[in-house]
């Protein structure tokens, strides 16, 4: 008999951390709800031809592929297994597991854009699955919590993007936090300016792991993906630009020769005014002109929030992608849109201790069982206590008190209400808070007053 494991990756949630993430989830949905957008839910896998060539190489690598069922090998030739791993697993697989949900929510545009009222607006909380090495703050399996509008090339979009990060970080009780933004068509234009036309994918890739490897590697890594020794030198201003008072101004001395790398620029500086006039106090937001996101579908502003103070990587990230929906042959429909990293968020609630103690998704009373007859007087009790809004719970068995009270202690539940012959003839229970051991006889009506003001 084998010994039950997790896959690596992947992570049990037992009712305590389910609480808290529950809390999480709430919290963002109804931010989103607020601003709008409306819910929207799609399959865990989709065919790989919607999937492969939307990430990247390194992207379509992380894919977690479903071989085909039955007998996948079958009709295989010895050449078909001597061709390589790429055209081998057009073969033996047709499906795979969702690497995010936008390219899933894309595909769904494309296929009902006859129904959707333009611009479209939807939120979707579900997991997705990536075949990367597990470490802290990165797993196989994680939820992420995606805000997106299409239809529509307007920047106030962008700036919505900003405030509804500072409206769901801080009532997370993450209030240290940094929204890094850059713009991809400035990055294009950089490419432009060092001598490397149509290479800022991989210029792209290399400068996004510039926090996590540092500059060294980076040019290294430059080197290996063929930009000249001269195009890295140019590059030398992205290393030093300063960003503290004047985000843009050093910017556009620098690319002043690039049409698209102003254009760009532009729309930040239009975010920027947005941002002001719709009257954040202190908005923390700062131009990264380091920031690429690998992801190859992002065309204009791209977005990246971390938490301060915690070593985790970031927990927020998306752009605009233009071009998306054109993959599927339905070209023009501009899109944007924000990833919330539910997993990651989680880790840095926990490590800064940030959820709130009292948690409404846990029982909040029980009701006590001595006896058969005590046990029919609190189920009459017990759905006056639910309507009411409180959530209860009557021990199902007769057994001795201190094992009824051993289970709320180790449920958290903070109150029980003993009922014995006493009670029962009188009509007054015992209300016994559990945190103070405090007792005190109240009618069922009182009982219930007292409690949901707690709630």
């Amino acid at each position: 008999m084998s010994k039950p494991s997790l896959a690596r990756g992947t992570r049990d949630f037992g009712p305590e951390q389910m609480v808290k993430r529950t809390f999480i989830f709430d919290t963002i949905r109804r931010s989103f709800q607020r601003y709008g957008f409306l819910p929207l839910e799609t399959p865990a896998f989709e065919n790989l031809s919607v999937l492969m060539g939307k990430y990247g190489d390194e992207g379509d690598q992380l894919l977690f592929k479903i071989l085909n069922s039955g007998d996948f090998s079958g009709k295989l030739s010895d050449q078909d297994w001597q061709e390589g791993y790429k055209p081998l697993t057009s073969k033996i697989s047709e499906k795979g597991l969702r690497y995010d949900l936008t390219v899933p929510f894309a595909r769904y545009v494309v296929m009902n854009r006859g129904t959707l009222a333009m611009p479209f607006k939807r939120y979707q909380i579900q997991p997705v699955w990536r075949a990367d090495r597990p470490q802290k703050g990165r797993y196989r399996e994680f939820y992420q919590c995606d805000a997106d509008v299409v239809g529509t090339d307007s920047l106030l979009c962008e700036a919505e993007i900003v405030m509804l990060l500072h409206d769901i970080l801080p009532a997370l009780g993450i209030k240290d936090f940094v929204v890094k933004i850059n713009n991809r068509k400035i990055l294009t234009g950089i490419a432009e300016m060092v001598g490397a036309s149509g290479m800022e994918g991989p210029l792209c890739v290399a400068i996004d792991k510039l926090d996590k490897i540092g500059k060294e590697k980076v040019v290294e890594e430059l080197l290996e993906r063929g930009f000249s020794e001269l195009s890295v030198q140019k590059l030398e201003p992205i290393f030093v630009l300063s960003n503290e008072k004047e985000p843009f101004a050093e910017l556009k001395t620098w690319l002043a020769d690039s049409e698209i790398a102003l254009k760009g620029i532009q729309e930040l500086e239009e975010v920027w005014a947005m941002v002001k006039v719709l009257g954040i106090e202190n908005p923390q937001i700062e131009f990264d002109v380091t920031l690429a996101r690998g992801l190859s579908y992002y065309t204009g502003a791209i977005f990246e929030v971390k938490a301060k103070n915690v070593q985790i990587g970031s927990i927020s990230g998306g752009g605009r992608y233009d071009n998306l929906t054109g993959t599927f042959g339905v070209p023009g429909i501009s899109g944007v849109g924000i990833s919330l990293g539910v997993d990651r968020i989680y880790d840095v609630m926990e490590e800064l201790n940030l959820f709130p103690e009292s948690q409404n998704a846990s029982t909040k009373v029980m009701i006590s069982n001595f006896d058969a007859d005590a046990f029919t007087f609190g189920l009459a009790i017990l759905p006056k206590l639910r309507k009411a809004g409180i959530n209860a719970e009557i021990y199902p068995d007769s057994v001795k008190l201190k094992k009824q009270l051993d289970y709320a202690d180790r449920k958290n539940i903070p109150y029980v209400i003993l009922i014995g012959s006493d009670e029962m003839q009188s009509g007054l229970l015992t209300l016994k808070n559990m945190r103070s051991g405090e007792q005190q006889k109240l009618s069922a009506d009182e009982i219930i007053n007292a409690l949901t003001k707690e709630i």
